[in-house]
């Protein structure tokens, strides 16, 4: 499964320069210029916390959606197993991640629709943005963490494929700490990628995903 994890923190990597830059870039940039106020009023507290707080809030929302997705998977597994099947979650979380890699790549169309159901978690942003506290962060990264994403449901579905919910926490957990540097970076690169630089790293991570939904499918038959 080594080569899984880092295949998923390279995703979450050209993901976040490619995609995550532009969906989520502006709310980490308003991390960053609160950051910057709140540090001239109370120092290094106040400058580092607000954008550490959004990616950790990010980053809890993916691992938990991650171990779901792996007790899930582990639940399939038991039955595919009774069935005479093993490893068929691995198979079928393989194919999943295959067509949503075509979709974040353009070679399929359809996939980026799941993108656009997002109304709900958007108005819960609204409400924890009117807050002042230094904390409202945290929840506003647990709630960006939940927003539809071709490339976060990639990562939730190799999650589901582990069959595991440790492994599938973990790998969930590689995908959004891969996603880090690129939002912590906004700021300094957003002046150097173009909208089309972005859009052909974001297109690479698609192809690392159906490089790893081949891998998940291997693994699946080998076993």
């Amino acid at each position: 499964m080594e080569a899984s994890y880092l295949l998923m923190v390279t995703t979450g990597l050209l993901g976040g320069f490619g995609h995550c830059i532009g969906m989520c870039g502006p709310l980490a940039a308003s991390c960053t210029l609160s950051a910057a106020r709140r540090g001239a009023e109370s120092g290094k507290a106040g400058l580092i916390l607000p954008p550490l707080l959004y990616n950790a809030g990010r980053i809890s929302s993916y691992a938990f959606l991650g171990a779901l997705m792996g007790l899930v998977g582990s639940f399939v597994n038991i039955a595919g197993r009774i069935a005479g099947l093993q490893n068929g979650v691995a198979i079928a979380a393989g194919v999943l991640m295959i067509i949503m890699g075509l979709g974040v790549t353009g070679l399929l169309r359809g996939v980026s629709s799941l993108e656009r159901h997002n109304s709900l978690i958007l108005r819960a942003v609204r409400v924890v943005l009117e807050g002042d506290s230094i904390w409202r962060y945290y929840p506003l990264g647990i709630l960006l963490g939940l927003l539809p994403c071709g490339l976060s449901y990639s990562a939730f579905i190799a999650a589901a494929g582990t069959g595991s919910l440790l492994r599938g926490m973990l790998l969930a957990l590689c995908f959004g700490l891969g996603t880090v540097p690129p939002l912590l970076l906004f700021g300094v690169i957003i002046n150097y990628l173009s909208a089309k630089v972005r859009g052909w790293v974001y297109r690479t991570g698609g192809l690392v995903i159906i490089g790893l939904g081949i891998y998940f499918i291997y693994r699946g038959f080998a076993a």
